[in-house]
């Protein structure tokens, strides 16, 4: 799957090292900046300076990133979920047609707009922190010993896996053709929750292989790192390691976090085929997360004023 979304894989290769420079930049103008003024002080002074530029430089960039997160989402993250579900299903990208413009043309279907599938992405996130304390909750009540504290080991690195899972939980409405995102979150949501001895299985699995792996490319990167702070005008004893994580972040949103989802969504998809929502964990659910009710309110609201009329379009799931 992977090798068969190159398009993809490329376009995040470039956008997650073009964020890189950014932050490499940035931090060493900045620090150079600093280190000017700096002049105008003694060695403290200086040093000082240098500093504070190299973190001023750093935070603009972060903040400028931070209102970038939308358009990330709407057009890398979520138009190569589009392809991996079409691929997965053994659908072909029609003739003539690029594989980015394709996927970008089913997200828009799916999700109208950047500021839609944020929402919704925000909400599913919220969401699932909850099923995840929900699900410790039931553990903690059955008769096996040493069960919680397995649960609260899992729990532990699920709280990191949410933002993988969550895209999961996107694919599913862009799988389902769903007219209605906001039900459609809501749907696979349950089905997530439901199953969620093998769910939890494979998600702390993958979050654990992802993790080693960014920590493998971190120690690669320490050595290149290492140079771009000697080259920055007085030095930065930390900047090394704050670059090396950098670029370690880059590697595992643009490679290694694409190949995760992928396993998790066959995973899914295998595991909840042909099932329905469980009402019981449909209450469950929305007995300890007022995200999900408010995932619900909004479905129902964008049924009333924006979903498609009666036998056209998707119907929600």
């Amino acid at each position: 799957m992977m090798g068969r979304t190159l398009p993809f894989v490329v376009l995040r290769i470039v956008v997650y090292a073009a964020i890189s420079v950014a932050f490499v930049l940035a931090t060493g103008v900045g620090a150079g900046v600093g280190w000017g003024i700096g002049a105008f002080g003694d060695v403290d002074f200086r040093a000082g300076a240098t500093l504070w530029g190299g973190i001023i430089g750093f935070g603009l960039t972060a903040g400028v990133l931070f209102f970038l997160r939308e358009y990330i989402l709407y057009i890398v993250k979520a138009g190569h979920i589009a392809v991996l579900v079409k691929l997965l299903d053994g659908e072909e990208i029609p003739a003539g047609q690029g594989q980015i413009d394709y996927a970008t043309g089913i997200v828009k279907a799916r999700f109208v707009e950047a500021n839609v599938l944020f929402a919704v992405d925000q909400l599913i996130k919220g969401v699932l922190g909850a099923i995840i304390g929900l699900i410790q909750g039931v553990a903690s009540i059955l008769p096996i010993p040493g069960l919680t504290n397995v649960v609260g080991l899992i729990r532990a690195f699920l709280r990191i896996s949410v933002g993988l899972v969550d895209e999961v939980i996107l694919a599913y409405g862009i799988r389902t053709n769903a007219s209605n995102p906001w039900a459609s979150a809501q749907t696979a949501l349950v089905l997530y929750a439901q199953n969620y001895p093998t769910m939890l299985k494979n998600a702390a699995w993958l979050t654990a292989i992802t993790y080693l792996l960014a920590f493998v490319v971190f120690l690669v990167m320490l050595a290149p790192a290492a140079l771009i702070v000697w080259l920055i005008p007085g030095g930065w004893a930390a900047g090394g390691f704050v670059f090396a994580l950098i670029f370690a972040w880059a590697v595992k949103a643009a490679l290694i976090e694409p190949f995760a989802i992928a396993c998790m969504m066959q995973v899914y998809f295998r595991t909840t085929a042909g099932q329905s929502p469980n009402p019981e964990w449909d209450a469950r659910i929305s007995g300890v997360s007022r995200k999900f009710v408010e995932l619900k309110d909004k479905a129902t609201r964008w049924m009333d004023g924006r979903g498609p009329a009666p036998g056209q379009g998707g119907a929600p799931t």
